[in-house]
């Protein structure tokens, strides 16, 4: 939200339950710290991660792994690969690992399924994400820097078969 040229200026987070982490760089971490504190979300990350938030004052961080699954409230949350770097800056400028790069496929209680590709560049198990949850919406970063570029992103759009996908990252 901070420093995102996208966020609408003057809009005020008054709720949040659930945060889910896809890696550690600024720009997907950075508020994740003060709005667990403000708000007591859950804050779901790949466990080397979510141990870093801990140890940043974030008490409610669960900590997972790829193809484990979890209750966010009501929806299921189930963690997948993504294929990206995952160092979180410090504030000496030092970086440490953060684990790997994550997405997440959301399980609605009506059965409907969306999938968060996180930071990541296309690769050939989305079709396994395909046969195995079917989601009808999918999220993609593109970018063609940190992320896949539109080539990427259309054969990710094939494997995937979701009838809508947005594109994201700022």
């Amino acid at each position: 939200l901070t420093g995102n040229p996208a966020f609408p200026a003057g809009f005020e987070i008054t709720r949040c339950d659930t945060i889910l982490i896809s890696h550690g760089h600024f720009d997907h971490i950075h508020d994740a710290i003060p709005l667990a504190k403000k708000f007591g979300s859950k804050v779901v990350a790949i466990y080397e991660t979510a141990h870093w938030l801990g140890r940043k004052g974030v008490e409610t961080c669960s900590g997972m792994n790829k193809g484990g699954s979890q209750q966010a409230g009501s929806v299921t949350v189930t963690m997948t690969h993504a294929v990206h770097s995952c160092g979180i800056s410090e504030e000496d400028g030092s970086i440490v690992y953060g684990g790997e790069a994550a997405g997440y496929v959301l399980t609605l209680p009506d059965g409907r399924t969306i999938y968060f590709a996180g930071d990541t560049n296309v690769f050939s198990d989305m079709a396994l994400i395909a046969e195995l949850y079917k989601p009808s919406l999918a999220f993609l970063p593109i970018g063609d820097f940190y992320t896949m570029g539109p080539r990427e992103a259309a054969v990710a759009c094939r494997l995937l078969q979701a009838e809508t996908v947005i594109p994201m990252h700022f």
